[in-house]
């Protein structure tokens, strides 16, 4: 098993990161929330902590192997507890982990679905089958300190401000407000709202 991979980065988009270590290059599936931050490291040395799996094709024909790649060992270990949810495979928690995993930990510890439901494939009956099934087990992936300050005025007033404009491009206000919210997630030192906006477009591109 392949336990942890180490190289220069070529490229990090859809899903996917593109390792080169000496003369190969590997691809390396990477949650969706951890493509703009490894974008901007495009050309450096990169350390994965990996899962190493096989994934079927046809039906089980035939099996394809993959490499998973995490910023730690924390977050491997929190991704492989939470793919031990019912109907949560490696794929459909890759897509779905869009913010940092210490604040999909909060919010399973306090029982959030409503942040649970804005994650790409999850509806309101898988986080609440997530929440059933997790809670009480996550507290190791919770940071003291939370990723995003809790609202203060000037959080509230750049999310607000950044949500204005996505209503006004055609987004409903639901869902300019979550994106608003995920985006700042990713990339916590933005501070004006044209950066956030441009970071909501970023990471619409990433779920596409």
């Amino acid at each position: 098993m392949i336990s942890r991979i180490a190289g220069r980065l070529i490229e990090a988009r859809d899903g996917r990161a593109l390792l080169e270590c000496d003369h190969l290059v590997y691809e390396i599936l990477v949650p969706t929330g951890s493509v703009p931050h490894l974008s901007s490291q495009t050309g450096s040395t990169i350390i994965f902590h990996t899962l190493h799996y096989h994934e079927s094709h046809g039906q089980g024909a035939s099996f394809v192997p993959r490499l998973v790649g995490f910023d730690s060992e924390r977050d491997r270990a929190f991704f492989e507890l939470f793919t031990t949810v019912k109907n949560i495979g490696y794929r459909k928690a890759l897509r779905a982990l869009q913010l940092p995993f210490d604040r999909v930990a909060t919010a399973i510890a306090g029982k959030d679905a409503a942040l649970l439901t804005s994650l790409p494939e999850i509806g309101r009956r898988t986080a609440e089958t997530i929440i059933a099934e997790l809670s009480g087990k996550v507290d190791d992936f919770i940071d003291e300190t939370p990723t995003v300050a809790i609202e203060d005025d000037a959080t509230s007033a750049l999310i607000g401000d950044t949500v204005s404009m996505l209503t006004a491009l055609g987004e409903s206000r639901t869902e300019a407000h979550a994106l608003a919210e995920r985006a700042l997630a990713v990339e916590p030192k933005i501070t004006t709202p044209d950066a956030l906006l441009s970071a909501v477009f970023r990471l619409r591109e990433t779920i596409r």
